[in-house]
């Protein structure tokens, strides 16, 4: 028994120390990739991008389902973008509120005849409707068929050659899509997809779809997810991107090249996290092509949306991520260690397997072994000291190091209260918050192997709350 005991704790050591020597190594990838996208920045041309008739146009596709509290807000702000050209193409899921109701007022639609490619097959589209008041709007009125299907019908309905998907509950920076661009318009042969930041929103002042003052939210536990948000994309996607490994482009704030998502099959309905499991498609369909490609990820352009502020939204919502992890590793388990696949296969693959699937199981076991370990004596205290300084105090440098980060690159906020908010947000983050995570991702993965594969409800207050006013999730 005791030297299981041992063992299991050496195990548990080593996991934390290779985890987070991974995001260690990130985290210098980071700072470095963000310094220089800061220096060219100020060279790159995104003004002559936006003056020039060579830019391609962009279809902006919002999927939306019982959207009603924020969908106006969000599609104000796509309008008022600063891009050459593009079109804003709603997809109106089947929703039982007035998402179409409130479109059509705020809008002035009227029911038009639009040619859809049948590309994908999606479920059957009701109506078509163009707005009176801006020609770039389009609106889709279909059955139910889940977001994935609502994407692929507004694909069926884009007419340009690279589309932007986005959450309906998102709103955009003024140039966010001039800058999320950047990367294809520089190579477009080579990028076949870019992804970029997402932000949250909560406590943020928003006016005529737009954050006019980024703020914290009220809520700790909305807080300290703002802290995972910047550890997650300024740090895990840009280590990802540069290993040309990149497996995940958000959802709420994507641009594909049409071509290849239509050649790839468009998006999945088999899965939950339709996001992830097209990126990883993606990647095994070019590899499996011999095509050279990269899927990027940019720093600088932002989406801003709402994160829960309750444990029981919260709660479905990682359940849903791991749930949809599971079955997207799972449909494309060839590519593991699989040679053919490159990084993707040889790294990225294994690496989201321990450590982003089974990583919750064994973080909590490993939790359990020590504590056991050391209720029986079997372990020394400066082994105790090393364990807690791989599993907690590692983490808490690597949260205040994204924090630095943000502040030298970006630097959204800007009062010292909210920064000392966030230092308190980071060491909750690491004593408390990511092992309750853990716990949840475990269960769901329980509840997905006793085939239960639900989203749940994720209530929404909407983008047009006040400053600091509490949200209901995303």
């Amino acid at each position: 028994m005791r030297q299981a005991l041992e063992i299991g704790s050496l195990v548990a050591f080593a996991y934390f120390a290779l985890l987070n020597t991974t995001y260690l190594v990130f985290t210098w990838v980071a700072w470095r990739d963000v310094t220089r996208y800061r220096r060219a920045r100020s060279y790159a041309a995104v003004e002559e991008a936006f003056a020039s008739p060579l830019t391609p146009p962009i279809s902006v596709i919002v999927p939306a389902f019982n959207e009603e509290a924020g969908i106006v807000e969000s599609v104000r702000s796509l309008l008022a973008l600063r891009y050459p050209e593009f079109e804003v193409i709603v997809v109106n899921d089947g929703s039982t509120d007035r998402t179409l109701g409130k479109l059509s007022e705020a809008f002035e639609l009227l029911p038009v005849r639009k040619a859809l490619r049948n590309t994908i097959v999606t479920a059957r589209v009701r109506a078509a409707y163009a707005s009176r008041r801006h020609h770039e709007l389009w609106v889709l009125d279909k059955e139910n068929g889940g977001k994935a299907d609502a994407l692929n019908a507004g694909i069926n309905a884009a007419r340009y050659p690279y589309f932007c998907v986005l959450d309906s509950d998102a709103v955009l920076e003024e140039d966010a899509l001039l800058h999320v661009a950047k990367p294809m318009l520089d190579d477009p042969e080579l990028v076949a997809a870019t992804g970029a930041i997402v932000r949250i929103v909560n406590g943020s002042r928003i006016d005529h779809g737009r954050v006019r003052e980024a703020g914290l939210p009220k809520s700790w536990l909305a807080t300290v997810q703002v802290v995972e948000y910047f550890r997650a994309f300024l740090v895990g996607r840009i280590g990802w991107s540069r290993m040309r490994s990149l497996l995940i482009i958000s959802g709420a704030f994507g641009l594909f090249r049409r071509n290849l998502v239509e050649a790839a099959g468009g998006f999945s309905t088999r899965t939950i996290t339709e996001d992830l499991e097209l990126v990883v498609r993606l990647h095994g369909y070019l590899r499996a092509r011999g095509e050279d490609y990269r899927i990027a990820f940019v720093p600088d352009p932002v989406a801003w949306t709402e994160a829960p502020e309750d444990l029981g939204t919260l709660r479905r919502q990682r359940s849903r991520w791991q749930k949809g992890l599971a079955e997207t590793l799972w449909q494309h388990r060839r590519m593991a260690s699989n040679p053919r696949y490159g990084p993707v296969g040889l790294v990225a693959f294994p690496y989201f397997v321990v450590f982003e699937l089974l990583g919750p199981f064994v973080e909590l076991l490993a939790y359990a072994i020590v504590i056991a370990s050391a209720a029986l004596g079997v372990l020394s205290f400066g082994f105790l000291l090393a364990f807690f300084a791989a599993s907690v105090l590692v983490g808490f440098f690597l949260s205040l190091s994204a924090l630095a980060l943000e502040e030298f690159s970006f630097r959204r906020y800007v009062r010292s209260r909210e920064l000392g908010r966030l230092l308190v947000a980071a060491i909750v983050e690491n004593l408390g918050y990511r092992q309750l995570l853990a716990l949840w991702r475990t269960l769901a993965l329980v509840d997905l192997a006793r085939g239960r594969r639900g989203w749940g409800d994720m209530p929404r207050r909407g983008l047009g709350y006040a400053a600091g006013e509490p949200s209901g999730g995303r």
